[in-house]
């Protein structure tokens, strides 16, 4: 079932290409083969410490992340997951040196700039995650770019930087086509800026993708955002649906709190 949060995530595998002439394969193409047998090992060791990482098992990872830099030491990729490994068993500053190899072996490597920033923002390092985050936001061959931006949007929110945060989810809401998360949290944000008319649109564009998907439910930040929209416009009836939902379904949430504070400020 999905619920709006917040969230990090992906390894290329290069073609390997035998050129045969006459029969026979020179020493430097053989060279080139190796070389190309090499870096495909390497990648689909990544893949794999990559994907055990995801389910929990940090040492059959680890394994891998092993036999990757036996191979290639300076691998960007190899050091950038020990980085997630180290972090997944709290050795912070472990983590942080791996994370800073991999960009030192690799100033491109923005997936690895990716997982820095996470690490960063979860170390409450927000001006930090915010430089990384900008780095690889910049990147417009990054394929998931939106979630950067999200990320982004999350960083300038924890700074209290709202105009910002409202930038970057709106250029995530435009990378993703409308990314659920994204459509809540510029929302959000509009409705801090009190840009209630923008606000709405976005917050239409959320409830019609729910509608679109019966596995969509609202979260308590849904619901409070849809209730604050539907009191400026003074859309009793909407307001009433929402609040009903809010204290129904999540009744201990800050924000039916919050809603409970907003009703008693109001009469």
């Amino acid at each position: 079932m999905t619920k709006f949060n917040g969230a990090i995530k992906r390894v290329c595998v290069s073609a390997l290409l035998t050129v045969v002439l006459a029969g026979c394969v020179t020493t430097t193409d053989s060279r080139f083969a190796r070389e190309a047998d090499r870096e495909k090992a390497v990648n689909s060791y990544i893949q794999l410490a990559t994907a055990y990482v995801g389910k929990g098992n940090i040492d059959r990872a680890r394994v891998h992340l092993e036999r990757a830099l036996e191979l290639e030491p300076d691998s960007a990729g190899a050091h950038s997951v020990m980085g997630l490994v180290y972090q997944s068993e709290g050795e912070g500053q472990l983590a942080e040196e791996s994370f800073q190899h991999a960009l030192e072996s690799d100033p491109g490597y923005t997936r690895g700039r990716v997982f820095y920033g996470a690490f960063l923002f979860g170390q409450q390092r927000y001006a930090d995650a915010r430089h990384q985050f900008q780095r690889a936001a910049s990147d417009t061959g990054y394929a998931d770019r939106a979630s950067v931006f999200f990320n982004l949007g999350l960083t300038e929110e924890r700074l209290g930087n709202v105009g910002p945060a409202a930038a970057a989810y709106r250029r995530s809401v435009e990378l993703s086509r409308g990314d659920a998360n994204s459509l809540l949290a510029l929302s959000r944000m509009l409705v801090e800026q009190g840009k209630y008319d923008d606000a709405a649109g976005y917050y239409e564009r959320l409830t019609m993708a729910m509608r679109r998907n019966p596995e969509m439910q609202h979260s308590p930040q849904s619901l409070l955002t849809g209730i604050r929209i539907a009191r400026h416009f003074s859309d009793r009836d909407r307001e009433s649906s929402l609040a009903l939902l809010l204290k129904n379904k999540y009744p201990d949430s800050a924000e039916y709190k919050q809603y409970k504070v907003l009703s008693s400020d109001v009469e």
